[in-house]
């Protein structure tokens, strides 16, 4: 069993290690915020997953939209926005199961999601990037 100051010891250790890891947020990339619209044919697409993947080494930003089509990217769980520079745009629907129920398809056409044309330049601030996606 380890004794009281040496307990203190190693709280007083985890507790700095835990400080400068988690507040200061040194080792993020430069970010810009990202927010806009997705509709398919005109029309909002609600629930689908909106990945922007950096073409230089990075994380992607990512969001998922809501009932009006609205989505806003997050770069982690505290820190929206998505890597300065040019990325690659994925769309893709969320299955709730992470896989399609028997009988559902994706309803987005491969060329914005698994084969995806879409790119994006995003710079530092804030960017608004709407994406009018066609079924054909």
């Amino acid at each position: 069993m380890l004794t009281t100051a040496r307990q203190r010891w190693i709280l007083l250790m985890m507790a700095l290690c835990a400080s400068s890891l988690g507040c200061g947020g040194s080792d993020l990339p430069e970010l810009g915020t990202v927010k806009g619209k997705v509709t398919l044919d005109g029309k909002p697409l609600p629930g689908v997953m909106v990945q922007f993947h950096p073409t230089a080494q990075g994380r992607p930003g990512s969001g998922v939209t809501d009932k009006e089509g609205n989505y806003v990217l997050s770069y982690d769980g505290s820190t929206n926005g998505t890597k300065v520079g040019t990325n690659k745009v994925e769309i893709n629907t969320v299955w709730p199961d992470g896989e399609p129920r028997p009988g559902e398809s994706e309803k987005i056409p491969a060329k914005y999601n698994s084969a995806s044309i879409l790119k994006a330049e995003i710079k530092k601030g804030s960017n608004t990037l709407d994406f009018a996606l066609e079924s054909k």
